[in-house]
Parts: structure tokens; C-alpha cells; sequence
């Protein structure tokens, strides 16, 4: 008589990492996998504290990953964070059929709907600076490569991921123009720039040739170690140069009041729709998806976008 084995039970590592794999597969972008794996990782720790695991997530044991996220002191958004990198995994292992149903979308509605609002905090506002903010920010930069690195930021609205994939060939400057690298989050791949940030690109491309600098590196920006620079680096600039110069206090965790890479973007946004871009130009520069009906049969001509781009750019005057 020969004896069945029963099957070895998924751990929470080989279930976080068969996630991250098909998560790529979907097209997840990198800081999102990275958020989810990070968060994933440390409830993983906690569920493995108590015996459990992924798969054994119920609406019971979502109360006391909840109050295991509540002890730690995190905010609100932080709290949400933990339960979408939950629901993504739970989402997965349903899918995969592991799980009969994700619980957490319930779970969040009827304790986390209200939460931000119970907490009485106001995340959602991002830092809006004015012109003669951003000309400070800029104008007190003295490094070549942050100047460049800020005025693409600012005239461009790109993505800090998008900023940092920037090729030395992507960059045109006969049309004004950046070609991106494919993004998840990007539907349109071109943006413009104006003579302001032309004249900062040409002033570190001069200065980037002193840089020791790794073989054949293709990298528009890099950091000091030769290679194209990294998210933090790029992180570090923007909030070093906003706390030098006064604009943001020195380790501000208000998201009303710090200065970020992202803030640039609303900065961009905010500012062409103010000189009076047309909202679908300001959405086709920045990339957004174009869904409904109409956009099918509305063909937008990129010359058109530049010449009101440069027409409704803000001029810092630097």
C-alpha cells in the first residue's frame, strides 16, 4: 500500500516571489513592485510571528494585521499602503487559486474608508511651488548636473524613473525635444523643453566629460560613481538644494511642505494649465491615458503641442 504525500505548503517567500514574477509579467511598474515587496515582506514577518501565512488570510486575521500596522505609529497613507500591497497578493493567490477570494477589498471598506479622515490628516495635497519658488530651487543650484537635472524636472514633468532612463541620444536639441523610454504609467514617449533648459543640458554635457565616468556610459545623468545615477541620488538632490535655499525645513515629513522630485510634476502641470495650455495638450505631455470616445478620433499633432508649449512654459528668467 503505497501512502500519499501531501503536497509541501507554500511559504510566504516562494508565494512573495512567484508574485513579483507575475507582477513584472502584468507590467507593474518597478517602484510599485518594490512598495508591494516591502510592504509584503514585513507582513510576511508578522503573519510568520504568528504561525500563519499568506494563505491563511481571513477577515479575523485582517484585524490583527491591522493592529500590528496601527502599533507601529505609521500614517494613515502608510496604513493604506500595507493593505494594497495585501490585496495585491491576495488578488494574486486567488487568481492562481490558492485563495477562494480575496478578503481585504471589504476589509478596507468598512476599516479603512474612513480612516484619513478619523486620523484628521490631509495627505493628499502635494507642495504647489510658485515661479519665484522654483526659481530660487533652481537658481541657487551651483553642481551643472543638478541645475540640468531640475530644469528637466521642471519643464518637463517627467517621472523621477523617466529622468533617470534618459539617455546622452535621447535628447534633440534641434526639436527641443527628450524621447522616453517605454514606461507602464506613459502613453505618449515625447516631451519638449525650452532654451532655458537647453542652455542647462549644454553646461553639464560640457561638464559630465570630467567626470570619471564607467566605458561607453549612455546615461544623460550620472552620479559620482561614473554610472547613471539612481533614484536616491536624484531624491537627495532635489531635497538638499529645496533645504539649503530655505524652501523646505531639514527632514519635513509634511507632505504639504516638502520639496520632491514629484512636486516638480505638479509644478509643470499646474503652471501650463495656468498660462492656458488645453487641458488635452497638458495631458498628452505629461503622457496621461487618453480613454474616452472622443480621443480615438481626436489626432493631436506633436508640432502643434510644441509651438503651445513654448508659448505657455514658465520662464524662470535664470
Amino acid at each position: 500500500m503505497t501512502l500519499a504525500i501531501a503536497p509541501l505548503r507554500p511559504t510566504n517567500a516562494s508565494l512573495l516571489e512567484s508574485f513579483a514574477e507575475d507582477a513584472t509579467l502584468r507590467g507593474l511598474t518597478t517602484e510599485s513592485l518594490r512598495a508591494y515587496l516591502s510592504y509584503g515582506g514585513i507582513l510576511a514577518e508578522f503573519l510568520a510571528s504568528r504561525g500563519k501565512g499568506f494563505l491563511d488570510v481571513d477577515a479575523d486575521l485582517l484585524k490583527d494585521v491591522l493592529r500590528y500596522v496601527l502599533s507601529r505609529n505609521v500614517k494613515a497613507k502608510t496604513v493604506r499602503a500595507y493593505f494594497s500591497a495585501l490585496s495585491a497578493v491576495c488578488d494574486y493567490l486567488q487568481y492562481e487559486g490558492l485563495l477562494p477570494v480575496n478578503p481585504v477589498p471589504p476589509f478596507r471598506k468598512r476599516y479603512l474608508r474612513d480612516y484619513k479622515k478619523r486620523r484628521g490628516e490631509d495627505e493628499g495635497v502635494r507642495r504647489l511651488l510658485t515661479v519665484e519658488e522654483m526659481r530660487l530651487v533652481i537658481g541657487s543650484t551651483l553642481d551643472s548636473r543638478d541645475r540640468a537635472m531640475l530644469y528637466v524636472l521642471a519643464k518637463t514633468g517627467v517621472r523621477r524613473e523617466e529622468l533617470i532612463a534618459m539617455d546622452m541620444n535621447d535628447v534633440d536639441f534641434v526639436a527641443g525635444a527628450i524621447r522616453l523610454k517605454p514606461h507602464p504609467k506613459r502613453s505618449n514617449p515625447l516631451v519638449f523643453f525650452d532654451d532655458e533648459a537647453a542652455h542647462a543640458l549644454k553646461a553639464w554635457l560640457r561638464a559630465r566629460e570630467e567626470y570619471a565616468l564607467a566605458p561607453g556610459e549612455p546615461a544623460l545623468f550620472v552620479g559620482q560613481h561614473g554610472g547613471r545615477l539612481r533614484r536616491q541620488g536624484v531624491y537627495e538632490a532635489v531635497v538638499c538644494q529645496a533645504v539649503a535655499c530655505g524652501l523646505q525645513a531639514a527632514g519635513e515629513k509634511d507632505s504639504g511642505r516638502r520639496v520632491t522630485p514629484h512636486v516638480f510634476r505638479h509644478f509643470f502641470t499646474t503652471m501650463l494649465r495656468r498660462n492656458g495650455m488645453p487641458r488635452e495638450f497638458i495631458k498628452w505631455l505629461r503622457g496621461d491615458a487618453r480613454n474616452e470616445a472622443i480621443d480615438v478620433y481626436d489626432h493631436i499633432d506633436p508640432e502643434e503641442v510644441r509651438k503651445a508649449y513654448l508659448a505657455c512654459a514658465p520662464r524662470l528668467g535664470l
